[in-house]
């Protein structure tokens, strides 16, 4: 039987999100595999995806009572996991986001949703954690409502690689913010895949373990 992890992976090759060969990223390194989050079009996609971030946060206990999503791309996140983690698993959180432009009518403010409260418990969904700016972005207006504790952060996919210095943005994230961050799969987990039989492209698992030799962490 199938870990989620593993099904996961599976999903995301399935849905063309994961692909392998030869990609230069923004950073400017060439990369043998990139992952393609606007690949995630439909509902039943975005469903599916709620579903693997639920057993993502329930695998790593994460003690939180609102889920906030950081827009744009976390939005969608959000919602979809916290419909997952209510209808599939009986856990009811709150849910807010934050507005990108500062509201000064109506009931104002930069969170929509859920108001936070002081001492309150929250988890951050994302896609994926390049430099941490999401993060960056988002923590201040988060701390401008109440005096939380951020738990977690839940992302996709976690790259395993060195950022500007030698840690990586997971890595830096709990540094600078002591913010833990979780991914539902890590490259590693990837490569695994592939070793396995789990997905296809052994023809990449040189490449795939040239690149985490050079860049990894």
């Amino acid at each position: 039987m199938l870990t989620y992890k593993q099904r996961f992976i599976q999903f995301m090759v399935e849905n063309e999100v994961l692909l392998f060969g030869d990609f230069t990223l923004k950073s400017g390194r060439k990369a043998p595999y990139f992952i393609n989050a606007g690949k995630y079009r439909t509902g039943t996609q975005i469903a599916a995806l709620g579903e693997y971030y639920a057993e993502c946060f329930l695998a790593h206990n994460v003690d939180a009572k609102t889920l906030i999503g950081p827009a744009y791309k976390g939005i969608p996140l959000a919602v979809a996991t916290a419909i997952a983690l209510a209808k599939n698993h009986g856990v009811g959180l709150g849910l807010c986001f934050d507005r990108k432009e500062v509201k000064t009518h109506g009931e104002g403010g930069v969170l929509v949703g859920q108001k936070l409260e002081a001492g309150d418990k929250v988890a951050i969904i994302e896609d994926v954690m390049t430099s941490g700016k999401a993060l960056r972005e988002v923590l201040p207006k988060i701390r401008q409502e109440a005096d939380v504790t951020v738990s977690a952060m839940i992302i996709s996919v976690d790259r395993q690689e060195k950022g500007t210095g030698e840690k990586s943005a997971v890595q830096e994230a709990y540094d600078e913010f002591g913010v833990r961050v979780y991914s539902i799969v890590t490259v590693e987990d990837i490569i695994e895949a592939i070793e396995t039989g789990v997905i296809g492209g052994k023809e990449h698992l040189e490449a795939m373990r040239a690149y985490r030799a050079q860049y990894g962490v």
